[in-house]
């Protein structure tokens, strides 16, 4: 028997939310956030450097439910003049080698702190100048060209770690970056093409594709594809990193953006 379009609709919001609470939980990794939102008290810091830190080749997506490779580079992040909490944005997205340019922005929701500071599983990570550690929460929209081929929008919700030193400078939250799991830089949300209407999901990620599925990221200490998705834009990726693969790397290195 079929259930109802509005069950169904029910059951897989029902799925993402849980989804996405299991990830935060990872994402987290188990620190303690002060449930108060601090936007405001925030807005007087300049996030944007914190999302054009990671390597291109470090940022990793998938777009639909076959989860094909997407490569994302946000190419020039500014602040806002009069609304602190709207970042510009403009980037290139890349699937199956069709490249779109798009523009959007980033619009902060959500500022919490850690009730005690984290600095990672080393010793020597200690830095005396941190001050403060959080989480960021914002809804992005970013628009592609709607005169480049195959081309839609994205929309969704973005998850980011920071931390704010002495000098009163926001600092991409890299200090257990060595940690198995580590991850930052979460977008969250779908792709909806201009020409069909047709909406899929599309996630990426600092290091990791948040939310996968059970059996496409193999990897513990680091992030490894199944080969079962080589076809779908990953067999590179593999080749360069775990059969080091010359031709493979310098196309995983290559400023894809730029040609």
């Amino acid at each position: 028997m079929k259930l109802p379009v509005y069950i169904l609709l029910f059951l897989t919001t029902l799925t993402y939310a849980q989804g996405e609470t299991e990830f935060l939980n990872r994402f987290l990794f188990e620190e303690k956030l002060d449930t108060t939102n601090k936007l405001t008290q925030y807005n007087k810091y300049d996030f944007s450097s914190i999302w054009t830190k990671t390597e291109s080749y470090q940022i990793l997506g998938i777009i639909g439910a076959d989860y094909q490779r997407i490569k994302v580079k946000i190419i020039q992040v500014e602040k806002d003049s009069i609304n602190a909490s709207i970042y510009r944005v403009t980037g290139m997205s890349s699937v199956k080698g069709n490249i779109c340019d798009f523009n959007g922005t980033i619009i902060l929701t959500g500022i919490k702190t850690v009730n005690s500071l984290d600095f990672g599983i080393r010793n020597e990570y200690v830095d005396s100048s941190i001050i403060q550690q959080g989480l960021l929460t914002a809804d992005y929209i970013f628009e592609e060209d709607n005169r480049q081929y195959h081309s839609g929008f994205f929309k969704g919700k973005l998850y980011s770690k920071w931390y704010l030193k002495s000098n009163l400078l926001i600092q991409y939250y890299d200090i257990d970056k060595i940690s198995d799991g580590y991850m930052n830089n979460a977008f969250i949300g779908t792709w909806r093409s201009y020409q069909s209407g047709r909406m899929k999901e599309c996630r990426w990620a600092d290091y990791r594709v948040p939310m996968a599925k059970p059996g496409f990221d193999i990897g513990a200490a680091e992030f490894s594809p199944s080969k079962e998705y080589s076809s779908k834009g990953w067999e590179s990726y593999n080749k360069a990193w775990f059969s080091k693969d010359k031709e493979a790397r310098k196309q995983e290195l290559s400023e894809w953006w730029k040609n």
